[in-house]
């Protein structure tokens, strides 16, 4: 490879939203799932244990005792699993300085090498898994270390973003 070659900006919020789904399955991530699943039955077995004594204290039928309690239960659940899903979705995309932050990423003839603020990341050709292009951007996968998302309006000019690229994909080949 010739003379490093770096380009630099920011992520926009509209970009950070674009990573966010193309590195996500969906829209949830799975610690969200994993503590809804984990808190809504026992929000139900509360719930079950209150409704149970309330009835209890009216006394009724043992049948309708057991199907209040149920019913209660099963709604409380839902609802808490609903809620808990809904309060996922209201959280901010983007990590740490992402967004306010200006990400330079220059290609070394030895290593990627990726700024943000007062950090510098220095990536081996050998960990980038694979390399993405759309319209938009381009993400490219490490093994190792989260991805990035090089947005081509940074590059201001078409032959600039081809040129770019171009030599990304040479340095991952020649690892």
């Amino acid at each position: 490879m010739a003379a490093p070659l770096s380009i630099s900006g920011a992520l926009s919020k509209r970009d950070i939203k674009r990573l966010t789904s193309a590195i996500r399955s969906g829209t949830v991530g799975p610690t969200t799932l994993y503590y809804a699943g984990v808190t809504a039955p026992i929000i139900g077995a509360g719930m079950a244990l209150v409704s149970r004594s309330a009835l209890d204290d009216l006394q009724v039928s043992p049948y309708w005792l057991a199907m209040g309690s149920a019913f209660a239960a099963a709604f409380a659940g839902i609802v808490w699993y609903l809620i808990f899903m809904r309060w996922a979705y209201r959280h901010k995309h983007g990590r740490a300085g992402e967004i306010d932050t200006k990400t330079e990423i220059e290609l070394d003839e030895e290593v990627l090498i990726v700024r943000r603020g007062l950090v510098e990341t220095r990536i081996d050709w050998d960990a980038i898994d694979e390399i993405k292009s759309t319209r938009s951007f381009t993400l490219i996968s490490f093994d190792g270390a989260d991805p990035l998302m090089i947005p081509h309006d940074w590059f201001g000019e078409k032959t600039a973003c081809e040129i770019f690229m171009r030599r990304l994909g040479q340095g991952m080949k020649a690892a």
